[in-house]
């Protein structure tokens, strides 16, 4: 069993998105450059989440035990600690994007969130793919489609825009504030 050594214990066990990364974000502060902060969470979305934070924060992801039911996931603070979360640059409101969709059939949206969020309550035709699933799928993708991200809150669909910007798509736009404050048309469980 690897023996790693964090500066700092966070419990988040039992938090769901987005306390465990503000939660995390609150710790950081109180760290010093180079130091390891150990994050504790039950929520199994959390590991695609604080790497993708850390990658945007400027952070370093070091990697995630689970114990049990327990994901322990571990950051340290890098040295330059002026870094600020770069935000992709374009972004949708929800009724903007409910007008595309009254409009055009052949609109591509993705939704970020985990399976089980999915599952409950999504926007029709809209693409599973969760966040942690997402760089090893890009290529169920067409580069050319304009693509709307959406998760719950525009968090994650936020990191989702950055990485597929990354890996060449040119018309990717985050959708704000996401699936918390949706009132278009859903489909799902109970739906």
């Amino acid at each position: 069993m690897l023996n790693m050594k964090a500066n700092m214990i966070l419990d988040a066990k039992g938090l769901a998105c987005p306390m465990p990364i503000v939660k995390t974000k609150k710790a950081m502060n109180n760290l010093e450059a180079g130091q390891v902060l150990e994050v504790q969470a039950t929520d199994k979305g959390s590991k695609a989440d604080l790497k993708a934070w850390s990658e945007s924060t400027g952070y370093q992801y070091l990697g995630t035990l689970e114990e049990g039911d327990v994901l322990k996931h571990f950051l340290r603070k890098s040295s330059n600690d002026e870094s600020i979360g770069k935000k992709h640059p374009n972004v949708i409101s929800n009724e903007e994007l409910e007008k595309n969709l009254e409009a055009s059939e052949n609109i591509v949206v993705i939704d970020v969130r985990e399976a089980a969020e999915y599952a409950f309550n999504h926007i029709p035709n809209a693409i599973s793919i969760p966040l942690g699933e997402l760089e090893n799928r890009v290529n169920e993708l067409n580069k050319q489609d304009k693509i709307f991200v959406v998760c719950r809150t525009g968090n994650r669909s936020d990191f989702a825009a950055q990485k597929l910007t990354e890996n060449g798509f040119t018309k990717v736009i985050n959708v704000i504030p996401g699936m918390s404050q949706w009132t278009g048309k859903t489909t799902g469980i109970n739906r």
